[in-house]
């Protein structure tokens, strides 16, 4: 993982030179801009070559620390997997496949989840799967009604 392009200098100068180049005072703000897009889509528009997803998300979660914004950097990802995962919002009806495409979804969200908020995603996680969302239901941006009351603004 340390090796490559992307790992070379000090990466974390040359990602916040780009996100001023585009007119952003923070990773943050840029990547607000973008709600739907991935961490992936998000590096390849700072610099394919020599920016990565893995280090994108670093930024974002060193400044939600700073800010105490984290569980919204975490509605902020789920935003993301969900987009990524279900371009077509939660299916409306519930069979193996689209089974399969909520739990991958919920999964990669969690992967990305910090420590510090593990209990709640899993509660959330729950909560979905017991009491499922409208059909079609995408959020698309951390301020969503319907994800901040199941991820309300409690830093923990």
């Amino acid at each position: 993982m340390n090796e490559g392009p992307s790992w070379k200098d000090n990466w974390k100068v040359r990602l916040y030179e780009r996100v001023r180049e585009r007119g952003f005072d923070s990773l943050t703000a840029f990547a607000e801009a973008r709600p739907t897009t991935s961490l992936v889509a998000l590096a390849a528009e700072l610099g394919e070559a020599d920016i990565s997803a893995v280090q994108i998300f670093s930024g974002l979660v060193a400044e939600a620390e700073r800010s105490h914004q984290v569980t919204r950097l975490v509605r902020s990802q789920f935003v993301r997997e969900l987009s990524e995962s279900l371009p077509d919002g939660w299916p409306t009806v519930m069979d193996e496949t689209s089974r399969f495409e909520v739990a991958q979804a919920l999964a990669f969200w969690f992967g990305f989840t910090p420590e510090t908020h593990r209990k709640r995603a899993e509660r959330v996680m729950t909560a979905l799967r017991t009491t499922p969302p409208p059909p079609g239901w995408r959020p698309l941006g951390p301020d969503d009604e319907l994800l901040r009351t199941l991820l309300p603004d409690e830093e923990v």
